[in-house]
C-alpha cells in the first residue's frame, strides 16, 4: 500500500512536471515562430498567431492597434520584404488557467538594444494565438527622471 502511495504521488509529480513543460514549450515556440514570421517579412504567418480579438501595444503610448489596424500598419512593410528581428533572450511563461497564459519576455534589438514584450497567449483548439502583445523599452531607474522630462518636453513641443 505504501509503495503505491508512493508511485501514485510520483505518478502526478511526473505528470505535472510533462504538462508545465509541454504549455511552455508551446508557448515559447508560439512566440519565436510570432518573432521569425516578422524577421521573415511573412504577413500570412505572423497574423495567423494573432486571435481575431488582438491587441498590439508598441512603444509609443499612443500605440493600441487592433488586429486589424495593426495589419493596415505592417502590410507596406513586409509587401517590401521589410520585416524587424526582436531576438528573445529569456522568455517567462506563467499559466492561468488551461487556455490562458501570461508571458514576458526580453528581446534584442539591433537598433533598440534591450526590449520587453508580454502579453496573452489564449487556447484556441490546439494552438496558441496571441490576445495581446505589449512592447516596451526597459529605462533603467538610475535615468527614469530624465527620460520622463524629455518626454514632457517632447509632448510639450508637440502640443504647441
Amino acid at each position: 500500500m505504501k509503495n503505491q502511495l508512493i508511485l501514485g504521488c510520483l505518478f502526478l509529480l511526473f505528470s505535472s512536471v510533462v504538462s508545465a513543460t509541454s504549455y511552455q514549450h508551446e508557448a515559447k515556440a508560439t512566440l519565436n515562430h510570432f518573432h521569425q514570421a516578422a524577421a521573415n517579412a511573412n504577413q500570412e504567418a505572423y497574423f495567423q498567431l494573432m486571435h481575431d480579438d488582438f491587441i498590439f501595444l508598441g512603444t509609443d503610448g499612443s500605440e493600441r492597434w487592433t488586429k486589424q489596424a495593426f495589419e493596415g500598419f505592417v502590410r507596406p512593410y513586409f509587401s517590401k520584404g521589410i520585416g524587424w528581428r526582436y531576438t528573445p533572450t529569456e522568455q517567462n511563461i506563467t499559466k492561468v488557467s488551461s487556455e490562458i497564459l501570461f508571458f514576458d519576455e526580453l528581446l534584442s534589438h539591433k537598433k533598440y538594444g534591450q526590449c520587453r514584450g508580454s502579453g496573452v497567449l489564449v487556447k484556441v483548439g490546439a494552438s496558441w494565438q496571441l490576445m495581446q502583445y505589449n512592447l516596451s523599452i526597459p529605462v533603467p531607474n538610475g535615468l527614469a527622471g530624465d527620460v520622463v522630462k524629455q518626454i514632457k518636453q517632447f509632448n510639450k513641443i508637440q502640443d504647441k
